[in-house]
């Protein structure tokens, strides 16, 4: 079964928004925990307007499902993770500054900078994925790295939704693609309560989804229990 992984980013923007610790980004992961959800994904960035780097180490701690960090792969991001050792880490070509995730990686342009990433992670017992399009260069590209995973990047596929016959066929070959190379299949981005279950029904060997923007708006309306519900449904749970 496909694993729910709940992004937690919107949450700590809000926490972060009156400069407290409310609401309390533990208790909400802890919560997301016991209604069901698979993992809990935070995104750090360099200005820390929503996630931080010092929640890796609150979260790992608290947690007994999975703890996925995203992010760029600088340095000081790095050494937290290497120090905390969340389940994986899942590389995202986002530069500094940078909205939100808008790409996945060439794999083949920053191979060097990818393979010595992972050789670190591996190292420190953690699980890689990195955040690619659907091209077959670049998940080819992404065996060579040594990579556990790659994330596939799903905007496309949430932008063309009125298409979804013709939006999901890439992300279709691009899973059976890295299943034949031995890699695993995540992805995120863009997905939500309408678009999920058809991605999921055609998508083979689909590991986890990470979902956050859509995830903690539906909430708004829903409640966050009814909301993790509902997701789990979309995968068949």
């Amino acid at each position: 079964m496909t694993a729910l992984s709940v992004n937690l980013n919107k949450v700590a923007l809000i926490r972060n928004s009156r400069g407290r610790n409310y609401p309390d980004l533990v208790k909400v992961a802890l919560d997301c925990q016991r209604m069901g959800a698979d993992g809990i994904t935070i995104h750090p960035r360099p200005d820390e307007r929503h996630a931080r780097k010092s929640d890796i180490s609150a979260l790992k701690e608290a947690l007994t499902v999975e703890l996925n960090v995203e992010g760029y792969p600088n340095e000081a991001l790095l050494k937290v993770v290497e120090t905390y050792k969340p389940a994986q880490f899942t590389m995202v070509p986002d530069p500094p500054g940078a909205l939100t995730s808008n790409a996945g990686w060439d794999t083949l342009t920053h191979a060097s900078l990818l393979k010595e990433v992972i050789a670190r992670m591996h190292e420190a017992g953690i699980r890689c994925s990195i955040f690619t399009g659907t091209e077959a260069r670049y998940i080819e590209g992404a065996v060579a790295t040594g990579t556990d995973r790659i994330e596939l990047y799903t905007e496309p596929y949430a932008e063309q939704y009125d298409q979804r016959e013709k939006a999901v066929a890439p992300f279709t070959e691009a899973a059976k693609l890295a299943h034949t190379l031995g890699l695993q299949v995540n992805a995120g981005h863009d997905l939500n309560l309408d678009n999920l279950a058809y991605f999921a029904k055609k998508v083979p060997y689909l590991d986890e989804v990470s979902i956050g923007h859509a995830l903690v708006t539906d909430a708004l309306y829903l409640g966050l229990q009814e909301t993790i519900t509902r997701y789990q449904k979309c995968l068949g749970k």
